[in-house]
C-alpha cells in the first residue's frame, strides 16, 4: 500500500495513523487485527441504524403516531435509545477501520463523524423536548 505523502514527507500519515490509534485505544500489536469483512460489516450496522434513526424521526412518527391516535411526544422515547445505539455502532466502526488498517480508514472516518454530528444533533434536540 502507498503513503500518502504530505508536505514531502511520508512519515506523517504514519505519525497521524499512530495518533489516531491511540485516540481510539487500539493496540498496534499483530495480534489484534480484525478482517476486513468484519470492519465492513460494522460499517454496514452502523450506518443502517443511523438511517433507522432518520426514518423515524423525520417520517414514520409525524405520519404514523396521529393516524394511530398516539401522541407526537413519542418521538424523543424512540429516538434517544436509538441514537445511543447509532452512536455505539458509530464509534465501534470506526475502532473497527483502524484495527483492521482498511485502505478507506481516513474516508470512512469522516463520513462515520459526519453521520455522528447529525445523530449528536438529534439527541440532543430529542433530550431538549423530554425536559420542555
Amino acid at each position: 500500500m502507498a503513503q500518502v505523502e504530505l508536505s514531502g514527507s511520508a512519515e506523517k500519515p504514519r505519525g497521524a495513523d499512530e495518533a489516531v490509534r491511540r485516540l481510539l485505544l487500539i493496540s498496534s500489536s499483530p495480534g489484534s487485527k480484525v478482517s476486513e469483512q468484519e470492519a465492513q460489516r460494522v460499517f454496514s450496522v452502523s450506518m443502517t441504524i443511523s438511517a433507522l434513526r432518520c426514518l423515524l424521526s423525520y417520517v414514520a412518527l409525524p405520519i404514523l403516531t396521529p393516524l394511530v391516535g398516539v401522541a407526537a411526544s413519542v418521538g424523543p422515547w424512540v429516538g434517544i435509545p436509538i441514537a445511543v445505539a447509532a452512536l455505539y455502532f458509530d464509534v465501534k466502526g470506526i475502532r473497527r477501520l483502524w484495527a483492521t488498517q482498511y485502505r478507506w480508514r481516513w474516508h470512512l472516518t469522516v463520513v462515520y463523524l459526519a453521520v455522528m454530528g447529525l445523530v449528536t444533533y438529534l439527541l440532543v434536540g430529542d433530550i431538549l423536548k423530554l425536559f420542555t
